[in-house]
């Protein structure tokens, strides 16, 4: 009974002392970017170069999506918002 306690006392203590961003909210739309990257590679053909064909060092999407749309943005928000301002009707997130 004692170990229980203990158990449970540290666990709580571990998720009260997570960082912040460890414990947001998840993203609206969480697959967006994949949905929309790969709408795009379909209708367009012009997707496909791997990461590691780009310079050093990358900014990181996560990084990109919070610069772009603000500090709680995720990959998936990025997603939907390029969708919607490519003005190309093949890309859209559901």
């Amino acid at each position: 009974m004692r170990l229980t306690l203990a158990a449970l006392a540290a666990a709580g203590f571990a998720l009260v002392s997570l960082p912040a961003g460890a414990s947001a909210d998840p993203p609206a739309t969480p697959n967006c970017l994949g949905v929309v990257t790969s709408q795009r590679a379909v209708a367009h053909h012009d997707i496909g170069d791997h990461a590691s064909s780009q310079a050093e060092p990358r900014l990181g999407l996560g990084n990109v999506a919070r610069q772009v749309l603000g500090e709680g943005a995720h990959v998936g928000d990025l997603g939907a918002f390029l969708g919607e301002i490519d003005g190309d009707d093949a890309t859209h997130c559901p």
